[in-house]
């Protein structure tokens, strides 16, 4: 019985270690996303700005 147990654990402990690697992969993976997704914004807004010639993001200056 303690064999069967054993085994179970071990298991066990390699589908937390799978979980826990798939998580950090969509962490850093949604980290990325973030990134991009904030740069595309600043990049909208400084044209955006630039063809209104206000200041939308409230930084004291158009553009």
């Amino acid at each position: 019985m303690g064999l069967f147990w054993d085994l179970i654990q071990q298991s066990q402990i390699q589908d937390q270690k799978s979980r826990a690697a798939s998580l950090e992969d969509r962490v850093h993976f949604l980290e990325h996303e973030l990134y991009k997704t904030r740069e595309l914004l600043t990049k909208t807004l400084k044209v955006l700005e630039e063809h209104t010639g206000k200041d939308i993001d409230g930084d004291g200056y158009a553009g």
